[in-house]
């Protein structure tokens, strides 16, 4: 519903083009985490080719969010809470069925951690396209200086 071409870049995405090898529990996290740095700076190379995205990551651990300040325009990049009820979120873990069980959970107070967000939606309490009308109407008002800014002057730049 948003104007102009825009991409979708969900990390699952990136998760899924892995080879489906097996990986050790040992070797998992550090998969995971390489995947995750690969995804950022893909991120940032297809916004700095000019395109719009929408990025669909959870800021599930600390690091990331740090290397996503790193890599990315600050200016150019608003951060939107996504947010629903705990028992929502593991209703539907259960009913999509290809999540570890209990992941919702585990990332859920780790999410939005940073506390700083440019707009925050609920999926618990409103359809997907209400929350999607809710960014689209946002978008052109936006606020500056953006979360975005503000975090990086907070946890880059501390005073």
């Amino acid at each position: 519903m948003l104007d102009g071409t825009w991409f979708h870049l969900p990390v699952d995405a990136f998760h899924a083009m892995r080879c489906k090898g097996p990986i050790s529990d040992e070797d998992l996290q550090a998969e995971i985490d390489r995947t995750c740095k690969g995804f950022h700076r893909a991120v940032a190379g297809m916004a700095a080719g000019g395109n719009n995205l929408i990025v669909d990551y959870p800021l599930s651990r600390r690091w990331r969010l740090l290397d996503l300040l790193d890599v990315l325009v600050p200016e150019d990049t608003i951060l939107i809470a996504v947010r629903c009820p705990l028992p929502e979120l593991e209703r539907r873990e259960r009913e999509r069925g290809d999540r570890q069980p209990g992941l919702a959970a585990m990332q859920y107070d780790q999410v939005h951690s940073h506390e700083l967000h440019d707009l925050d939606v609920d999926s618990g309490l409103h359809s997907p396209e209400e929350c999607a009308r809710r960014i689209r109407d946002f978008l052109p008002g936006q606020l500056r200086p953006t979360a975005f800014e503000r975090l990086r002057q907070t946890l880059r730049n501390p005073t």
